[in-house]
């Protein structure tokens, strides 16, 4: 199980997410910033837990992302 973890406030919306996982990120129309599918807020912080095919994907996401606001985790280790 993959767990991957956003820090929405901080997006400064680059859509690097978007364009490394498009099937797990999307574009707000309302302020321009990355929105985490299926992400459950707590606290300003979106997670989502998914399948661990998602994972290599969602590690380019966060790899990319130049605020460092995402957080990609499985059993094994962490980004």
């Amino acid at each position: 199980m993959v767990i991957i973890t956003h820090q929405r406030d901080k997006c400064i919306g680059c859509n690097y997410c978007v364009e490394e996982a498009p099937e797990r990120w999307a574009m707000s129309q309302k302020d321009g910033k990355s929105i985490l599918i299926d992400g459950k807020d707590s606290k300003g912080f979106f997670t989502v837990r998914v399948h661990d095919d998602e994972f290599i994907q969602n590690y380019y996401a966060a790899e990319s992302c130049p605020v460092n606001i995402i957080q990609v985790k499985n059993s094994s280790f962490s980004i």
